[in-house]
């Protein structure tokens, strides 16, 4: 069930940020990958470890700075963060002991990050080719 929620909120949420127009400026998704990067932080607060707490806060400042250099230089790598932390969610639990992580989290946010990176390159496929063939103009008229 946590999949298919994160599938659906990925879903509403890249299709109301398109259809308003807030996916126009290059900072949202990399604001999204900011903030997905932040939950693991929070449930290591809502678990009370220190040590899990630093293990998550060094995986977040690796995505923050992956997001900011994304932004600056390449939406593509905004793509790569947000699929590489829906990965990422897959083996958490291998590599980060946070007994504040959810049960269903892991599996949510892997298919809303997933979505979510998916749906930035389609965004992106489709911006290069309207680059790529832009609308002719008649000169004569």
């Amino acid at each position: 069930m946590e999949y298919l929620i994160g599938v659906g909120l990925a879903l509403a949420i890249c299709t109301f940020a398109a259809a308003v127009g807030l996916d126009r400026q290059r900072a949202f998704y990399a604001t999204m990958v900011l903030v997905v990067a932040t939950y693991y932080v929070l449930f290591a607060v809502l678990g009370g470890t220190l040590r899990s707490l630093l293990s998550e806060s060094l995986v977040a400042i690796a995505f923050f700075a992956l997001a900011a250099f994304a932004f600056k230089k390449n939406e593509w790598l905004i793509v790569a963060g947000l699929v590489g932390h829906g990965v990422f969610d897959g083996f958490h639990h291998l590599l980060v002991d946070n007994p504040g992580v959810p049960a269903f989290w892991p599996g949510f946010c892997l298919s809303f990050d997933v979505l979510a990176g998916g749906f930035l390159a389609a965004l992106l496929v489709r911006r290069s080719k309207v680059a790529l063939h832009p609308i002719e103009c008649d000169a004569s008229v």
